[in-house]
């Protein structure tokens, strides 16, 4: 999906993420619960571009493990890395992609990286630290702030009826780019979109709807047990406003409790309240279906992304078609920042919510996958694997 300005995850990274100490990279403690194989990396908190050694590298590289990353195989891969490929090999080789004061990357060496890492990637399995040997690693400060997003799964109705009775849209033919069009008050509660045949389908919940449209986009799962992937299509020019600060300065959440969890667990002890919070924001999200056939949602290059590889990104700081390796603690099952994640990554999708050091992780769907986006809230590190 293409990661607009009204991610969850990242609009609570902006109000709530804890801020670093001043200072050059010092030795950190690993996670209480750090795994065996994982790989600990020391927090790095002054900006700029910092060479890698490859010592450090083959350690990065042998903490590698595909199947923390949902695959059986590092050769599992070659999809997710074909598809930056295609997209890089479409730009002209010298056009510089990334620039900094001490580094610049043309998509010409973006091309280089995948093609090596197409070539290695039978060998990653038994040989991770071919990477360190193979690429010019370098690590980008100060760390990233990260969060995650997911694919939502949503019962549907193809007619309104019973209890499916709220309308999900489809972008209006006067709506216009860069023009304030109606707002969240005025569809939900004013029906300003009513009887114009706009209708995609009927959900039961409007929450689903609030929380589809942060995510960008989702499944509907129908009465005939049929999926639909549901894809961003537009919104409507107004500003967005994070739910979980009004319930916050509302007194309604303690700060550090925030997460999707526990704002859909508020809403549905208080459904009173609910169309009122969910009119704080004025934002509004339009959808489109993709085709019965279609499977997984695309990133900004026009490309289906892949869970636990893609992530979206501030294409100044880390545009698509880099190659890079991530460095963070995942949450557990109980929300701690603990569960090692050192993962070989592609920037594949952005969004207007996504500036500067931050990054979105694709989590894909399932239990796994809201649970880790809806709690990923913390600080990773960043490397690039560049051509020698």
């Amino acid at each position: 999906m293409f990661r607009r300005f009204s991610l969850f995850g990242a609009c609570l990274l902006c109000l709530f993420l804890l801020s670093a100490c001043a200072g050059k990279p010092r030795p950190a403690d690993c996670p209480p619960k750090d795994l065996p194989e994982s790989v600990c990396v020391a927090p790095l908190t002054e900006p700029g571009v910092y060479p890698v050694s490859e010592d450090e590298a083959q350690r990065l590289s042998r903490g590698l493990a595909a199947n923390r990353q949902g695959m059986g195989s590092w050769k599992d891969m070659r999809f997710a890395v074909e598809q930056s490929l295609a997209y890089v090999r479409a730009k002209p080789a010298s056009r510089v992609a990334l620039h900094y004061p001490s580094l610049q990357v043309t998509y010409g060496d973006m091309e280089r990286s995948l093609e090596r890492l197409l070539h290695l990637l039978p060998f990653l399995d038994t040989a991770p630290e071919v990477l360190a040997s193979d690429f010019r690693w370098v690590r980008i400060g100060p760390d990233f702030g990260f969060t995650g997003y997911y694919e939502p799964e949503i019962p549907a109705s193809r007619v309104r009826k019973g209890r499916f009775q709220h309308p999900l849209y489809k972008v209006p033919s006067d709506l216009r780019r860069k023009r304030p069009y109606h707002t969240r008050h005025a569809i939900d509660c004013k029906g300003a979109l009513k009887g114009r045949g706009l209708e995609l389908a009927w959900v039961e919940d409007p929450v689903d709807i609030f929380m589809l449209q942060i995510q960008g986009s989702g499944r509907l799962r129908f009465e005939d047990g049929s999926v639909r992937y549901v894809l961003y299509a537009g919104q409507n020019g107004h500003k967005y406003v994070s739910l979980g600060r009004v319930m916050v300065d509302r007194g309604l959440l303690k700060r550090e409790d925030v997460s999707m969890f526990s704002i859909r667990e508020w809403l549905a002890a208080h459904p009173d309240q609910v169309t009122d919070l969910l009119d704080t924001n004025p934002s509004y999200v339009f959808f489109k279906l993709a085709g019965p056939k279609t499977v997984g949602s695309k990133g900004s290059m026009g490309r289906r992304i892949t869970p636990w590889v893609s992530v979206a990104t501030d294409q100044s700081v880390l545009p698509n078609g880099l190659l890079t390796l991530m460095n963070v603690a995942l949450p557990d099952e109980e929300g701690e920042h603990c569960v090692p994640f050192n993962a070989l990554t592609l920037p594949q999708d952005t969004g207007g919510a996504i500036k500067r050091n931050r990054v979105d992780l694709f989590c894909g769907n399932g239990d796994r996958a809201t649970h880790t986006a809806s709690y990923l809230d913390t600080r990773g590190a960043v490397f690039l694997l560049l051509p020698r």
